[in-house]
């Protein structure tokens, strides 16, 4: 029997989708597929994708995956396009699934601490909801003001809190999720603890849509700490920043977030800020004990930095973390960033900064580095022309000594962005054929025809 031509398959597809769909649900506006093309990566997908559906509630999602597992067309779901590895890019014949529209709190108990909400709520949205009850969604992605959960879960996002509060992960408790062929799958539980067979919670917890698509999620909240204290220090150099991060983990002080930003892209954010050191450390204590944990870390500080500040003032505090909110933005005003996102052990970290300042210099390629500096997870981050298209053999040189830099101190190519597109081809080398095998066979039993986001992760 002879497969249909594609184009029949598409247009049988998009029949379908219109004919099961409300009327507002699918475009293919040209417009509307540019825009859904592809992420904040700036990854440039072959030709455009299909349609865009547009979900306002699981119905929308189950009608469409069993339209496209039926017929084999490939899906991309979609949040708020902030992700930094391509995972959202969908090439040529796919169909996007934006979920951005599914956003709502569905419930906030403040007796449970928890949240059940849609994958479009925006993180600090979520967060903003939670304080009215004295409560917090702990991560807090540097993109918290765009990004959305759904997103943040589909990469297992990290961010600022990581460090003392762990990464999305560690606040997710169940989920409801859509297998490929619309089968609605139901995972975890309302409770803190709960060991009832496999954690299929945590195997969709960063699986960048190839599994299922995320159409809410239970979501654990803490209360918000009781007081907060900064300290801010500007160092002479990036590597001396790194090493007194180190030292702050060694003193036994537990830090909420521990950041570092080096000093080319304190340049980009304002040259007054580079003017007052070639690295940036900015330590937030939080808790009953913060002020005395502050105080530990400044007198460690003190020694080794130019400059140390502290402060217990929320507002002054912020004003001080602007310098690592920003950064992003101002790199891309220089660029294109093709942002990398390695994690080595805290005990390497300084030794990591020295090799990627090296392989900066070997390629002729200039990196500007931010870190969560008190776990480890480094982003050296690469700015090329936006008008080339494609990066340069150079960029990609640099980017591949990086990443096997990583593997070589004993870290990992991702901590937080995922792997997207950017960097399929060193995944098989970190997890080895066996693990590397087994993680394609539970990609084959969950989607068994290929049509979740195909070509990332794997």
């Amino acid at each position: 029997m002879t497969a249909a031509p594609e184009t029949t398959v598409s247009a049988r597809f998009l029949g379908l989708l219109a004919r099961d769909l409300p009327p507002d649900r699918l475009t293919t506006d040209p417009a509307a597929l540019v825009a859904h093309a592809t992420d904040r990566s700036g990854t440039r997908p072959s030709g455009e994708p299909l349609a865009v559906v547009h979900a306002r509630r699981t119905q929308d999602v189950t009608v469409t995956l069993r339209h496209a597992h039926e017929l084999r067309v490939p899906v991309v779901p979609r949040g708020a396009g902030t992700g930094l590895s391509g995972g959202a890019s969908a090439p040529e014949g796919s169909l996007v699934l934006d979920l951005s529209g599914m956003n709502r709190i569905l419930e906030l108990s403040a007796d449970d601490q928890l949240a059940v909400v849609e994958p479009g709520v925006i993180t600090a949205d979520l967060d903003r909801a939670a304080g009215e009850h004295g409560l917090r969604y702990a991560p807090d992605p540097a993109s918290a003001a765009l990004s959305t959960i759904g997103g943040n879960i589909a990469t297992n996002a990290g961010g600022l809190r990581c460090a003392k509060y762990g990464v999305t992960r560690d606040s997710v408790l169940g989920l409801e999720a859509v297998l490929a062929d619309g089968t609605v799958l139901r995972t975890g539980r309302r409770t803190v603890k709960g060991v009832t067979g496999y954690d299929l919670t945590a195997l969709l917890t960063g699986s960048e849509g190839t599994l299922a698509v995320i159409t809410s999620a239970t979501l654990r909240l803490r209360p918000v700490p009781v007081a907060t204290a900064t300290v801010a220090a500007y160092f002479p150099s990036f590597e001396a920043a790194a090493a007194a991060s180190y030292a702050i983990g060694r003193a036994g002080v537990e830090p909420a977030l521990a950041e570092l930003v080096d000093g080319p892209v304190l340049g980009a954010i304002d040259p007054a800020l580079r003017e007052r050191g070639a690295a940036l450390l900015v330590v937030q204590c939080d808790g009953t004990g913060a002020a005395a944990e502050a105080a530990v870390v400044a007198r460690l500080l003190a020694p080794l930095a130019t400059s140390v500040e502290t402060t217990d003032d929320p507002a002054e505090a912020e004003a001080l973390l602007a310098a690592r909110r920003l950064a992003l933005p101002a790199l891309e005003r220089l660029g294109r960033p093709l942002i990398e996102d390695i994690a080595v052990p805290r005990s390497r970290l300084a030794e990591a900064v020295r090799e990627i300042a090296a392989i900066s210099v070997r390629h002729d390629v200039p990196v500007f580095t931010i870190a969560h500096a008190a776990d480890g997870n480094l982003h050296p981050i690469i700015v090329v022309d936006p008008s080339l298209d494609r990066l340069p053999d150079a960029a990609w040189e640099a980017a591949g000594e990086i990443f096997a830099l990583a593997l070589r101190l004993g870290g990992t190519l991702t901590g937080e962005h995922g792997v997207g597109v950017l960097k399929r081809q060193w995944v098989a080398e970190e997890l080895g054929p066996a693990a590397h095998a087994v993680q394609r066979r539970l990609k084959e039993a969950f989607d068994p025809r290929g049509i979740l986001n195909p070509g990332k992760a794997l």
